[in-house]
């Protein structure tokens, strides 16, 4: 079996590694295997690395809903143009029939029943971020989240399964917030999804793009839309995501109003699709982390890439130093993320001489091509714990391509 091909086993949490009589790793984070173990022991000593999180349940005031205007008050997807009413084909008639996301206070009187893996994700239905949860795991249930960290806390409350959240694109670069939630919470990245986004502008049935004055979406999706968006004079507004745009412009009735969104946006809220890809770059991808309560046991029978956070100690090119631990042992960086610790923002360093100065003390992010199954990245990590004050394998976990 794969699993007593490995010396050492790695299931998550604070890396401190100490050589021991089998010549690996172990200490805190890690399960040290011989050869001769078999899986009742592997499997023994991995669920005594399992914690149980119980949900204790919250009330959330939920505000009144604002009262209906004349124009609001007709059936939803009904729009007015001229003297002819326009229903907007396939758009639910009830908004409450759609899924209600979290909030991060929020608990769910619904109980898992075995049958579905439940995965949040942050936004509403026809949100990319649901297409991304959608193919990692087809024909689960999916959870709309009002926010990142409210995908967070269902998981860790039981709420979910798994969560499923960007963490970098292409073209607008990382998102920053998803890297402190991952600090902050105690969860394990578990796998990756890589998503193509194509963005389409999307308007009321019947309405040509030329029509259109204004155009809402997430400001990162209007950005990579800036070139098309100019060509055609139109006013950019921003909104909460992109579903959530689609969902206001089919609400709305607003002929002269678009969004930019998925096309199973379109096709969920009853928008006719007037223009497709139409994003600046045509190479427009998305990377998405998935979540999860306990870490998976590493393999290396496939390419993996582990997830590391760290700090390090005060020193001239301690960064090197750092650094060179990984390029010494043929494993490939890639990603490099640095934020300012925030508890600690500001490290000072006080000269005899020239007095004191205060600099920013940084958190890295590191991903490398490697399994925490292999001896050289155990090797690496215990060379890197020389340098670090704080080191926390976040995951090790198959990467995901497209093809």
């Amino acid at each position: 079996m794969a699993l007593r091909a490995a010396e050492s086993i790695w299931v998550g949490g604070l890396f401190n590694p100490r050589p021991d009589s089998l010549g690996s790793y172990a200490r805190p984070g890690f399960v040290a295997v011989g050869r001769d173990s078999g899986p009742d022991r592997l499997f023994g000593n991995w669920q005594c690395c399992l914690s149980v999180v119980r949900a204790q349940k919250s009330v959330t005031q939920v505000d009144d809903e604002k009262p209906l205007t004349p124009e609001a008050a007709k059936p939803v997807g009904v729009t007015t143009h001229g003297d002819k009413e326009i229903v907007s084909k396939g758009f639910h008639r009830d908004i409450n029939f759609l899924p209600k996301p979290l909030s991060v206070t929020e608990d769910s009187s619904s109980t898992y029943d075995g049958r579905k893996v439940r995965v949040a994700y942050q936004g509403i239905p026809g949100a990319y971020s649901e297409a991304a949860a959608l193919k990692a795991y087809p024909g689960s249930e999916t959870v709309p989240c009002d926010q990142f960290e409210a995908a967070f806390k269902a998981v860790e409350l039981w709420l979910v399964d798994k969560a499923v959240l960007p963490i970098e694109n292409s073209v607008g670069g990382s998102i920053h917030r998803n890297y402190d939630l991952l600090l902050r919470h105690r969860l394990h990245i578990v796998g990756e999804v890589q998503l193509e986004v194509n963005h389409c502008l999307l308007a009321l049935p019947g309405v040509r793009k030329e029509e259109l004055k204004r155009v809402l979406s997430h400001p990162q999706a209007l950005a990579q839309c800036e070139m098309t968006l100019s060509s055609l004079n139109i006013i950019r507004v921003n909104a909460d995501d992109t579903a959530g745009s689609a969902q206001l412009v089919a609400a709305s009735g607003q002929r002269d109003t678009g969004a930019v969104a998925s096309a199973r946006a379109a096709e969920i809220y009853g928008l006719d699709i007037v223009a497709e890809n139409v994003q600046d770059d045509a190479d427009n991808i998305t990377r998405f982390l998935i979540l999860a309560r306990e870490p998976i046991i590493a393999g290396n029978g496939k390419p993996y890439r582990t997830s590391i956070v760290f700090t390090l100690e005060e020193g001239p090119g301690v960064l090197f130093k750092a650094l060179s631990v990984f390029a010494m042992r043929g494993i490939s960086l890639t990603k490099i993320e640095s934020r300012p610790q925030r508890k600690r923002p500001m490290r000072v360093v006080d000269d005899s001489n020239k007095g004191s100065a205060k600099y920013f003390d940084y958190l890295f992010y590191i991903d490398f091509a490697a399994s925490m199954a292999e001896e050289r990245a155990q090797r690496a990590l215990g060379n890197l714990e020389e340098f670090a004050r704080f080191l926390r394998v976040l995951g090790s976990y198959p990467m995901d391509t497209i093809r």
